[in-house]
């Protein structure tokens, strides 16, 4: 019991004392999603650093609600912009596989097989209108019979994730690991 008492007590110090209530707040890119908090860096951002980022999202969110896995993207985009980067530097690509898939229907499609309008239909046009790319694993969609006439305005299709994912690191994207 002497290793608890001396463990725990500065731990729960450290909790005690560096617990910080912080503001998110949405924008300055996407107004609707992606809320982000103002940070003190320790070595700030010179505002001239260029991004190429692909984020992988294989997880379908809730029927009825917005993928947070690619809300990430808005909040990537919103606390960089916030933080000095220029909208032009910063370069996504969201590739999507497995029954996320059924995320990027078009509303029509969405509604035949989930009974309501895709609910991440505004956040997609959004990231479109920002640039980001977003792709469809073609052979996740074979599988589960999405075609692209049922797809988002806009989404591509690959051969696959794998191939996606090799394809863009080949034009310097790195993989965000969240």
């Amino acid at each position: 019991m002497q290793f608890m008492k001396i463990f725990v007590a500065p731990i729960l110090a450290l909790t005690a004392t560096t617990t910080v209530a912080a503001e998110f707040a949405k924008g300055p890119l996407i107004g609707q999603y992606g809320a982000h908090a103002e940070v003190k860096q320790t070595q700030p951002l010179s505002g001239k650093e260029s991004f190429k980022v692909a984020f992988d999202v294989a997880e379908q969110g809730d029927t009825g609600k917005v993928n947070r896995k690619i809300e990430s993207l808005a909040r990537f985009l919103n606390m960089h912009a916030g933080a000095g980067i220029p909208a032009e530097n910063i370069h996504l690509a969201l590739v999507v596989h497995g029954k996320a898939g059924f995320d990027l229907l078009n509303d029509a499609s969405y509604k035949a097989r989930f009974g309501t309008e895709n609910p991440n239909t505004p956040l997609l046009q959004e990231l479109l209108k920002n640039k980001v790319r977003i792709i469809i694993c073609g052979q996740s969609a074979a599988y589960h019979g999405i075609e692209n006439s049922q797809l988002q305005s806009g989404v591509e299709t690959a051969l696959s994730a794998m191939t996606a994912h090799a394809l863009l690191q080949q034009q310097g994207y790195t993989v965000n690991p969240f």
